[in-house]
């Protein structure tokens, strides 16, 4: 109730500064210019909005199936640990908004460059994630499935990847709240299509409203993938104890 209170305080008052003549529209729209921009330019706005979903559910998915790959080989391979490790924290350091020409220039316009955007983007997180859940797994468990000679693989799948469960979803909804950037960058960089190529032609015209409501579909997006995510982690992980707020 308070945050809904903070928000509507704030749109209010963003508003209200709009319309007094505090900021010039042509910079900040008011709240209800970028609303009606939105159902104004629908027609425009949405195939770019599910060409945008369509890359980051996409992207998403690749660095699901990648970063799980990866996250248990090094789990299981000391060897593979020590040599793809650094080369995992260091992908973070890669300035998507520099590579992404250089990504389209080598793919191409089409769907691949935005796919693996969003991979990079979004493949961090859940690798990282899965490996320390994979580590973190309960090591009394382990020696009880070693006494009873189960293999490396049996205790992979009856003890360790259960209990990375909870923080594999914990990546895969950071992963999902910023796999929308990605996308941007790579439409940035060339795309005849998406929220991104819309921000890029709106900004280009002057259309500040539909710039911002481009971007409140963006921000909606993001919030529609993490719920879908924690919908989903509430579905498979049924078994972790859940606190209600302000609750013990």
């Amino acid at each position: 109730m308070t945050a809904a209170l903070a928000l509507f305080a704030l749109v209010a008052g963003w508003e209200a500064l709009v319309r007094l003549g505090g900021v010039d529209p042509l910079i900040l729209p008011a709240p209800t210019q970028v609303l009606d921009a939105l159902w104004q330019d629908r027609s425009l706005l949405a195939p770019d909005l599910w060409t945008t979903t369509y890359e980051v559910v996409l992207g998403l998915a690749a660095a699901v199936v990648a970063g799980a790959a990866l996250a248990v080989a090094m789990h299981l391979s000391p060897a593979l640990r020590r040599a793809l490790r650094p080369l995992v924290i260091g992908s973070q350091a890669v300035p998507v908004p520099v590579i992404a020409p250089l990504v389209i220039l080598v793919l191409g316009f089409g769907l691949a460059p935005k796919v693996l955007l969003v991979a990079l983007v979004c493949f961090f997180p859940i690798t990282i994630n899965l490996y320390d859940g994979l580590r973190a797994a309960d090591p009394d468990a382990r020696r009880l499935l070693r006494s009873l000679q189960a293999t490396r693989w049996q205790a992979l799948r009856l003890v360790e990847a259960p209990a990375a469960l909870p923080a594999a979803f914990t990546g895969l909804k950071v992963a999902a709240a910023v796999a929308v950037i990605g996308a941007v960058f790579a439409e940035w960089a060339g795309a005849e299509r998406g929220l991104g190529h819309a921000l890029l032609t709106a900004n280009g015209q002057l259309e500040t409203a539909r710039a911002f409501a481009a971007t409140l579909l963006l921000f909606l997006l993001a919030i529609a993938l993490y719920g879908a995510c924690a919908l989903l982690e509430r579905r498979v992980v049924d078994w972790t104890p859940r606190t209600r707020p302000g609750g013990p």
